[in-house]
């Protein structure tokens, strides 16, 4: 009899705690809006050009995110592809297509935005626009002086100080691309890293003449029409404005995105996103 009592008593203990246990399984279901809300940081890096933009995404996207935060480093497109296919960014930025063989390093690009390339110069040159031939020419060393513009140098003279950006550039591979000059860069051209320097160098030097992205123009430098073409969003989407290149976002192939990286791409691509990239760039979606 006590044999049978002790095989009951161990029966009803056993119930018990397997019926505690279900009952707390189902008290904490684990979904994915839980995983979502988790706590994470996301790693980005590239594109000095794209940085703005994404700056943008990252200050709206966290009023209602505050689970996610970014760590953003801006030092060129060739670093955001490589540290993209490296897994050192979970996102890279790239403002200029990605080559073949980058894309044999197992990375995949999403298209945020379309950007106009606008060629600057200083606020106190006279020069209002010039041809794609004739800006090639400054870029190869063909033009040396202003004057040798003729009239399209608008009375100006004296020598051109080329201002370019750095080997590696999302911005000067679209640019010298685009324009048909790859490697040709003029020896003696003055190679800022990043859109601020840039800037910086037309902005305080009058002989300068400099290009950036349409999106970081501002009231201390002047854009050129080029072709007779304004340098404006408008112009670009109408396709008149011809200086013009992708705005690309890297993440690497065959991993699994983290939930929290996914829904931020996804809100880019959506409605909210590409509002944000209508304001100063074109939106694609």
């Amino acid at each position: 009899m006590k044999r049978l009592f002790g095989i009951f008593s161990a029966m009803v203990f056993v119930f018990f705690v397997f019926t505690g246990c279900e009952k707390k399984s189902e008290s904490q279901p684990v979904s994915e809006m839980t995983v979502q809300e988790q706590p994470v940081t996301i790693t980005v890096g590239g594109s000095t050009s794209v940085n703005p933009l994404m700056e943008m995404f990252i200050a709206e996207y966290s009023k209602n995110n505050s689970n996610v935060t970014f760590t953003v480093s801006a030092t060129g497109s060739g670093d955001g592809i490589k540290g993209a296919a490296e897994n050192t960014y979970e996102i890279g930025m790239s403002s200029r297509e990605l080559s073949p063989a980058e894309i044999g390093t197992g990375i995949d690009g999403l298209i945020i935005a379309i950007d106009g390339i606008a060629v600057i110069i200083n606020n106190a040159n006279p020069v209002n626009s010039l041809s794609t031939d004739q800006i090639k020419d400054i870029y190869t060393g063909a033009v040396t002086r202003w004057e040798e513009l003729g009239a399209s140098a608008n009375g100006k003279t004296g020598s051109i100080a080329v201002v370019s950006r750095e080997p590696g550039s999302g911005t000067r591979g679209a640019f010298e691309e685009i324009l048909k000059f790859q490697d040709q860069l003029v020896r003696g051209a003055i190679e800022f890293d990043g859109t601020g320097a840039i800037k910086a160098e037309v902005s305080r030097n009058v002989d300068a003449v400099g290009y950036i992205s349409l999106g970081s123009l501002d009231s201390g430098i002047k854009a050129l029409n080029v072709d007779g073409v304004a340098a404006t969003t408008e112009n670009v989407v109408a396709g008149t404005y011809l200086i013009a290149r992708p705005f690309i976002l890297v993440t690497k192939k065959n991993i699994t995105i983290r939930p929290q990286t996914q829904a931020f791409l996804d809100w880019i691509m959506g409605n909210e996103g590409q509002s944000i990239v209508a304001s100063s760039w074109i939106r694609v979606n």
